[in-house]
């Protein structure tokens, strides 16, 4: 073998002091478009310059980041001053940024602006026409490419949270020629399925990759389509006209398959437990209804008819008895006064009288008999009734005597 044989290494090493060597790739100011822009967690910024003959990555270390002046996104045209090395370990060299700043905006960043401009002033990216996503979906359309991340996300995100739910794949085509007609299609397809929600997307990329969600057919198909549509487009910084005018915009498709399925296993806890309290709070409801039940029972019983009869029927008893007692008292002091009348009669009465020798005087004829008390209501020959204890003395009278104080006539 001839020459002398060189390790990656070295060669990578030589490489890289050449461009260290070359004072113009230690300054080197580079106009393009920026592609494929990521902002990392540590604050390094990566990125693609691009234009109609070639592309170079590039990277801004955040020690570097004073150099930006703005936030970069797809599209933008920038003038990079820096420095272009060599990284060893992967054998590529990239532009090192120290300084970034605009240079107009890239054609298609301006497109994107201009349909977003006049879109948004024909009113399909006001609130009033989102339409409310179901809450408990049963048939799920995707618009996307059959094979990829995206649609292996949302299927097994949709049987991990609900298997119960049917997903109805639209195979569109979601890049390059033809792209923007086999979308439309496929919104269209899944609208006449009746589905319940249409998630519309793929997986991220540059701008260029993502383009046919700008497109305004698309946005109008999702604008005027009577099933809410869910818009997955890229990664969650990528934007997309398709997701301002979507009814709902998910970062990315793994998300969209969250939004659109409902977890059933949260469901069924939530209507066990709903399930839980409800029996608590029957058995809560009864036992009040028990208690009042029962208070009622007592009350019927308090005011029941019988009840009433029974005291009615105890109160006559008792007034029964006190008008009884009453009554003996009144016979009793009734009785006692007649005992006493009686002992009196017994001075005034006749009887008595004629037991103790006295008589009884009576004159006249049968009908008009009258008692005889003075000399004056009798005649001579007169027959006179004596009324004596055991019977009448019938005597005739011979003659009359007066007497009054001691003369006699």
């Amino acid at each position: 073998m001839a020459g002398n044989v060189y390790t990656v290494g070295q060669v990578n090493a030589y490489i890289k002091n050449m461009f260290a060597q070359d004072f113009m790739m230690n300054h080197i100011y580079v106009k393009g478009e920026v592609s494929n822009c990521k902002y990392h967690t540590s604050g390094h910024i990566y990125f693609s310059l691009k234009d109609e003959s070639g592309l170079i990555a590039c990277v801004m270390f955040a020690g570097q980041r004073g150099g930006l002046s703005f936030r970069m996104c797809e599209g933008q045209q920038v003038i990079v001053f820096g420095t272009v090395g060599v990284y060893e370990r992967g054998g590529s060299y990239q532009l090192y940024a120290k300084e970034i700043r605009l240079d107009g905006e890239g054609v298609l960043y301006e497109r994107f602006q201009a349909l977003k401009r006049e879109l948004e002033e024909m009113g399909m990216f006001a609130p009033e026409y989102k339409k409310p996503i179901p809450q408990f979906a049963r048939r799920v359309g995707v618009v996307t490419a059959p094979t990829g991340a995206a649609v292996r996300d949302i299927m097994n995100i949709s049987r991990r949270r609900n298997p119960f739910v049917q997903l109805i794949l639209y195979p569109a085509q979601v890049q390059g020629e033809g792209a923007k007609e086999s979308i439309v299609r496929g919104i269209r397809m899944l609208e006449q399925q009746q589905v319940d929600v249409i998630i519309v997307g793929r997986g991220g990329g540059s701008i260029e990759d993502l383009w046919v969600f700008n497109e305004e057919a698309v946005a109008r198909a999702i604008f005027e389509c009577q099933i809410p549509v869910i818009s997955a487009v890229g990664h969650e910084t990528d934007t997309t006209i398709a997701d301002f005018v979507a009814d709902l915009r998910a970062p990315t498709p793994s998300a969209a398959a969250e939004l659109a399925v409902w977890d059933y296993q949260i469901v069924r806890s939530t209507m066990q437990e709903y399930r839980r309290k409800l029996g608590q709070r029957m058995q809560q409801k009864l036992q009040i209804e028990r208690m009042r039940l029962a208070g009622y029972q007592t009350k019927l019983k308090y005011l029941h008819p019988g009840n009433k009869v029974r005291e009615q029927r105890q109160r006559t008893v008792e007034l029964e008895d006190a008008l009884r007692q009453l009554m003996d008292q009144k016979i009793l002091v009734a009785r006692h006064r007649l005992a006493l009348d009686m002992e009196k009669m017994k001075g005034l009465s006749p009887i008595g009288k004629l037991n103790r020798g006295y008589s009884y005087v009576e004159g006249g004829n049968d009908g008009e008999k009258h008692v005889i008390k003075s000399i004056g209501q009798v005649q001579k020959e007169e027959i006179l009734s004596v009324y004596v204890t055991d019977g009448i003395i019938y005597a005739a009278v011979t003659g009359v005597k007066e007497e009054r104080h001691g003369r006699e006539e």
